[in-house]
Order: C-alpha cells, then structure tokens, then sequence
C-alpha cells in the first residue's frame, strides 16, 4: 500500500470515529433539550415536548395561591397559557412581571417546576423581548 493510500484510509478512519462520536454525544444531549417558546409561539409539537421553556408575563389578576400550589397565566397579549406550580415562588414574582416558567405540559395546562423572574427592572429575556417587540407589546426601551 502506498503512503497516498495510507494517508486516505487514516482520513477516512478518523472522519468515522469523529462521526461516530458526534452521533454519541447528540444521542445522550437529546433528553436534556428544552425548547423555549411563548404562549403564541406554541404548536402541537411543544405540546408533546418532554421539557418546555414557556416565557412571557404574568397576566392581571391571574395568580391564585392556594398553599405551595400556585396557579397563573403567562401571556404575551396575543396568547395565554395556564401555568401550576407547586413550590416557593421567586421574590420577585407578581402580575405584570416577565418569568420564564420550565416544567411538562398536561392537556393545555403547563405543569411547571421552575418559576423564574427578571431579577433587576431592565432585564427581560432576549427571546420574550423580540417575541413582544414583534406584537407591538414591548415598550420597555422606549422610556430611556
């Protein structure tokens, strides 16, 4: 075998264990993938997703407490979605705030189990921004 050939075979060996690895690696990430959405962004898809991202703000007098239990809506004014949380809410958590909300979804209700909040008055995550300033919603920038 010439040296051209070797050369060739050894590309072509470690182009496949390359491959073999990267197809490793994307097998034991596909359980951990969450997809983030807001309310108007939700298809048929995400309801069957395992894990879910669901961002937007809490709709007006749409909290109820009962307990640990929490119920709300997330609404990013074109859609809304109902949201169950049973656990500690953030300290910044009330109607009006931006969350992002990550758990399963049950019929059309999200069973959440994490709750988070901006943590400062100018934070809001990147995707619920642009989702907002494409409805017309967001005015946050605006003001400065």
């Amino acid at each position: 075998m010439t040296p051209k050939a070797k050369r060739l075979w050894l590309v072509i060996i470690a182009g496949a264990m390359l491959g073999g690895a990267a197809m490793l690696a994307s097998f034991a990430l596909r359980d951990n993938i969450v997809f983030f959405v807001t309310p108007s962004q939700m298809t048929p898809s995400h309801m069957e997703a395992k894990r879910l991202r669901v961002g937007g703000l809490v709709a007006d007098d749409s909290v109820s407490i009962a307990g640990t239990v929490t119920r709300f809506t997330i609404t990013d004014e074109t859609a809304s979605l109902v949201v169950n949380y049973d656990g500690a809410l953030p300290d910044l958590f009330r109607e009006g705030q931006g969350i992002v909300a990550e758990g399963r979804m049950s019929n059309t209700i999200l069973i959440a189990d994490t709750v988070l909040a901006k943590h400062d008055e100018n934070y809001i995550p990147r995707e619920i921004k642009e989702s907002l300033e494409e409805q017309g919603v967001w005015k946050g920038d605006a003001a400065k």
